[in-house]
Parts: structure tokens; C-alpha cells; sequence
């Protein structure tokens, strides 16, 4: 087995972890207090490629694989999850029309968000469908040569920020298969009845765009659906594993910004004459929090390799990297502002930051329990 990152992707990780240092961490706490989209951190990154780097080089991207993109998302998130997670989410649903749309469709969406031009927004969840996606509302019909959708969305990254959004919606209502019936749909976010009211008051990533959608007879051509009329929902879940190890990555990454900054304070910190790094107590606290998040990434690694390879044991591990990173992130942000003591109970440290947004890996692209179910699924061979 090879346990070591070939030259190029060394130095992608060097890149990003340059970039993020200079560009991100000075304006995080700024961003993250206002609540404000980081439009001049975006412009640098695209300058860099690291918006949509997964898509093709023929359409503007860079073409990385899953693993080059774990690691190029653990340094952003170590650096920021908040600003992160705007980078890497850029280009959320670009997957749906490099697997399954037309190419007038890539050509002209593609391109657009690599350069940064243009955002993507996934809009799947509802107020009512969250880990069942199954229970999707929102409904689109024909009319001639038009969609018309009605329905609304909740918690949409990028929601008032995305030029173009991958909106599922149930198409095929008549369809007695819970799976079928859905289709994926391309709306462009100045279509006249769609209505995105932003939402604030997060606990955490607060520089990232969170919004509610409407969707009030919204009109798009029928060249907008995406793929096959009717398999929307079984699209949706060939993409699940790749996604979920990107927020593995995630885990990792704060994991380890919380535990370096850890270690950095219990260093400078001195009680009773000496660094509180000399006390036994603390030198067991950071021991396990950089033991936990090794072992972290390099099960994310494996998943990631495993997307790459199309590995038989995809899904088990995809979910495994994701609730076991997810919560080391979680545990090790948590020591972190223990070790922090008083002072990391306020955001004069981005231990306080790391710590709130850590809880989100454990939420988006399917709970922990969801991930649970899904590994014993695979485990006893339960199907879908």
C-alpha cells in the first residue's frame, strides 16, 4: 500500500495551504461575525483554480480527482470552514451535469463557475425532506415546451448568491415507486417567481450563504431537465459517496486547525511558572487530538481512493469516513477550546469559531445517524 502523496499533489497542498493562510484566515473572523460572503477571497480563488476543480479541463476546470480534492478542501477548512466552505462549494451540483447533462448545457454553465463567474446551488432539502429526500414536494409540471415549478427550499448553500441551481423536484407524481418519479432541473437564479430570502443567525460557517428558496410558477424550457425524466432521485444518490467524503475532508480539516492551534497556545500559555504544555493533562489532550484527526484523514483517504478506483465498498466507507471525521471534528474542537481555557470561549481565538462550526459535518450530506443506518445497511447486505 502506498502511504505517501505523489510530488504534485505535495505541492497542491502546499499551494492551498499558502493561499488559505494569506487570503483566508486574516478575514475570517470578519467575515464570520458579519455574516458576509467573501466576494474579493472568491475572485483570488479562482484566479488559483480552486473553484469547480473537478470539472473537466475542457470545461474550465482542473480535473482533480477525489482525493486531490480531500486534500485540497482539508486546507481550506483548517484554515476556515465558513469562507472553506464557500471555495469548495462553488460549483455544488456540477456533478448532476457532468454525469448526466447535455453538453449545451455544460458549455454553458461550466465554464462560467470555474472562471468564477458564475455560483452553483444543490437545492434538495425542504422544510419537510431532509434525510428523506424521498419526501421532496416541490413539484414541477409541463406546459408545451416549459417546466413549471412550484414548491420551496430550505437551507440551500449558496442561495442568494448561485447564478444557476440543480433544483430536484417531483416530476412523475403517479409513479407508485418511491424512487422514481423525480427529475433534476436547471434553473438559473434570475428566473422571474423564484424568491431566495437569505438566513442568518447560524451557529456556524456564517460566511457561507444559507438560504430558504420559492418557487412560484417558475417557467424554464424543457432543454433545462437534466438526464432522464423520472431518475432524478436515483441520480441524486450516485453522487452521495463522493460528497460524503468531501465533507470527511472537512472533518479532517478542522480537526487539525483546531488541534495546531491547540498546540500553538498550550506552547505560549504559561500557569505556575511554566507552558501548560508541560502539564501531563494537557500533553494527553493533544496526543489524542492529533492521533484522532490522523486517523481521520487517512480513512478519508481510503474513501476518496475508493471514489476514484469505483471500489465495490464505496458506499460503507464513504460513510464511515464521514461520521467517523465529522466527530473527531467535533471531539477535537471541543478540546481545543478546553485547552484554550477562558480564552477560548470568545472569538479573539478561532478555536471559538472552529468549535461552532465543526457541528455541521455531523448534519449535512446525511446525519450521523443516517450514516450509521447506511453502514449497517452495507454490512448486512440490506439494499436500498
Amino acid at each position: 500500500m502506498e502511504f505517501q502523496l505523489t510530488d504534485e499533489q505535495t505541492q497542491l497542498r502546499e499551494e492551498v495551504r499558502r493561499f488559505a493562510d494569506e487570503e483566508i484566515r486574516p478575514v475570517a473572523t470578519e467575515h464570520d461575525v458579519e455574516e458576509k460572503y467573501p466576494h474579493e477571497v472568491m475572485e483570488k480563488a479562482a484566479e488559483m483554480g480552486l473553484l469547480a476543480p473537478h470539472v473537466p479541463v475542457e470545461y474550465g476546470g482542473v480535473g482533480y480527482s477525489s482525493l486531490e480534492n480531500a486534500i485540497l478542501t482539508e486546507e481550506l477548512f483548517a484554515a476556515d470552514p465558513g469562507i472553506g466552505l464557500c471555495v469548495s462549494s462553488a460549483g455544488f451540483g456540477a456533478e448532476a451535469l457532468m454525469e448526466f447533462g447535455t453538453e449545451e448545457q455544460k458549455e454553458r454553465v461550466l465554464p462560467e463557475v470555474t472562471a468564477g463567474d458564475a455560483v452553483m446551488g444543490s437545492a434538495i432539502s425542504e422544510p419537510q425532506a431532509g434525510s428523506d429526500v424521498t419526501s421532496v414536494a416541490t413539484r414541477a409540471r409541463k406546459d408545451g415546451d416549459e417546466w413549471v415549478i412550484n414548491g420551496s427550499k430550505m437551507w440551500i448553500t449558496n442561495g442568494t448568491v448561485a447564478d444557476y441551481f440543480v433544483v430536484v423536484c417531483e416530476t412523475d407524481p403517479e409513479i407508485d415507486d418511491r424512487y422514481s418519479g423525480y427529475s433534476q432541473i436547471l434553473v438559473e437564479g434570475d428566473r422571474d417567481g423564484l424568491t431566495r430570502d437569505k438566513i442568518t443567525g447560524k451557529l456556524g460557517i456564517r460566511a457561507s450563504d444559507t438560504a430558504e428558496l420559492r418557487f412560484d410558477d417558475v417557467r424554464v424550457p424543457e432543454e433545462n431537465q437534466i438526464g432522464q425524466r423520472g431518475m432524478g432521485f436515483l441520480q441524486l444518490m450516485q453522487f452521495f459517496d463522493e460528497t460524503r467524503t468531501a465533507v470527511a475532508a472537512q472533518g479532517v480539516g478542522i480537526a487539525r486547525g483546531a488541534a495546531e492551534r491547540a498546540l500553538e497556545y498550550a506552547e505560549e500559555r504559561e500557569q505556575f511558572d511554566r507552558p501548560i504544555s508541560d502539564f501531563q493533562a494537557i500533553k494527553h489532550k493533544l496526543a489524542e487530538m492529533h492521533t484522532n484527526t490522523e486517523a481521520a484523514r487517512w480513512l478519508t483517504y481510503r474513501s476518496a481512493w475508493a471514489v476514484d478506483n469505483e471500489s465495490g465498498d464505496l458506499t460503507a466507507l464513504a460513510s464511515m469516513a464521514k461520521e467517523f471525521a465529522s466527530r473527531v471534528a467535533v471531539d477535537v474542537a471541543d478540546e481545543a477550546v478546553q485547552v484554550h481555557g477562558g480564552a477560548g470561549f470568545v472569538n479573539d481565538h478561532d478555536v471559538e469559531r472552529l468549535y461552532r462550526d465543526a457541528k455541521i459535518t455531523q448534519i449535512y450530506e446525511g446525519t450521523t445517524e443516517i450514516q450509521k443506518n447506511i453502514i449497517a445497511r452495507e454490512l448486512l447486505d440490506e439494499g436500498i
